[in-house]
């Protein structure tokens, strides 16, 4: 696996379904996925696949994307991808399948009182909200 040329990876953009993807196992090609520098976290020790995103995302106001687990949240486009040793490589079926189902529905991110609260949605759903929240923030202009 170690040396793949191209690998197949779970791509998830806000508001969308998580996708397959086959991707140059490159450096300039994975930036271009996230929209910047890379960074790689291994949120799941029982697994060996690694979450890549743009290192400066909440930074640089990328919209948030999902949540991971109870202690962050993802923003901007991101992918899933297996690694082996420090090389990055293809997703096995059964992680294609397991990480597909964890990301599948997107989430939209609602301020409350203690927080901001993720609440999962359809792709229809989180596009008409975002025109909303748009619209809005236009019109306080």
């Amino acid at each position: 696996m170690v040396n793949e040329n191209k690998i197949r990876i779970l791509y998830i953009q806000p508001g969308k379904h998580p996708e397959e993807r086959f991707a140059m196992n490159e450096l300039r090609t994975l930036q271009q996925l996230v929209g910047g520098d890379m960074q790689a976290v291994y949120p799941w020790s029982k697994d060996d696949v690694a979450l890549i995103c743009n290192d400066s995302g909440k930074v640089d106001g990328l919209p948030l994307n999902r949540s991971l687990e109870d202690y962050d949240i993802i923003a901007g486009n991101f992918f899933i991808c297996g690694f082996s040793g420090e090389e990055f490589c293809s997703l096995t079926d059964e992680q294609f399948r397991r990480y597909e189902k964890l990301f599948r529905d997107p989430e939209l991110f609602l301020p409350t009182s203690i927080g901001i609260m993720p609440m999962k949605c359809t792709p229809d759903q989180y596009k008409r909200l975002m025109q909303e929240r748009n619209a809005a923030n236009r019109e306080e202009r």
